[in-house]
């Protein structure tokens, strides 16, 4: 007789297969605790608070932090403008060329991250653009839309036409069809892109050190202090926040777009 349940080996295996992946995230927690400020002890010689303050009061950190949170808002924000109005015209109309847009479009997501920073900072050099926040912005926002553009053009193909159509035979304007109709059914995939984008862009590490000239995101600011440390445990606290506000924005696109396979007008 058959049976759902998965094999013992098989459940081990992804038993093993998660902790390889999480236990070194558990110890950088435990590591922004500790009372060394100088190596890797295991265990720890002691546990403290003290570190948290001291991050606290790092005028450094807390440029850094706001760089970052600053870059990926924006970026996050071109990406929510551009992504829909591109996945709309790949998926609502058909023209020469569509199916080369659509790989242009994804095309910086999935070349290696080194290859795109080359490419911009040439540019940049080309245009005799000097390095700034918006040469930052500028790159996190081609990965960024490739995001928002991925889940709305899924959600834009399991979106009936016949609601448009519907819509304007009622005698809705392009406006209202889109606030009342598309909107809605959209809503939640332009959010979890959103949540994604602003994920991916706060701890982008290879695109910024191309694009960023003297600037440090959060995530270059941690990069130099493992190459000349001072204060081992506060970069370990600074890794937990990362953490944390990756995580969760991560975690709200998983709720936000679980469950909707089947959408307004789908099939009909």
């Amino acid at each position: 007789m058959h049976s759902d349940r998965a094999p013992r080996w098989l459940k081990a295996a992804a038993i093993g297969g998660l902790l390889f992946m999480h236990l070194p995230i558990l110890l950088i927690f435990v590591y922004s605790f500790t009372t060394e400020d100088r190596s890797y002890q295991w265990p720890p010689p002691g546990l403290t608070l003290d570190w948290f303050a001291v991050t606290w009061n790092r005028p450094d950190v807390w440029a850094a932090l706001s760089l970052s949170v600053r870059v990926a808002a924006i970026s996050t924000a071109i990406a929510l403008v551009l992504g829909p109005l591109c996945a709309a015209a790949v998926s609502r109309t058909r023209f020469f060329g569509r199916e080369a847009i659509s790989l242009l479009v994804i095309l910086p997501i999935a070349l290696p991250g080194i290859i795109t920073g080359i490419s911009l900072r040439s540019a940049f050099n080309l245009a005799d653009i000097p390095f700034s926040f918006w040469t930052i912005v500028l790159g996190h926002a081609t990965f960024c839309v490739v995001v928002v553009y991925n889940n709305a053009v899924a959600r834009f193909r399991r979106t009936s036409g016949s609601l448009v159509e519907a819509s304007m035979d009622l005698g809705a304007n392009s406006f209202q069809t889109f606030r009342y109709v598309i909107l809605p059914n959209i809503a939640t995939a332009l959010l979890a892109g959103g949540m994604l984008a602003f994920a991916l862009s706060f701890d982008e590490v290879i695109v910024t050190t191309f694009t960023a000239g003297q600037q440090q995101t959060l995530p270059i600011w941690m990069l130099e202090e493992l190459v000349r440390p001072r204060q081992r445990p506060v970069t370990n606290v600074v890794a937990m926040v990362v953490v944390l506000v990756t995580f969760l924005p991560i975690l709200g696109a998983y709720y936000l777009t679980r469950g909707t396979d089947t959408v307004a007008g789908q099939g009909k």
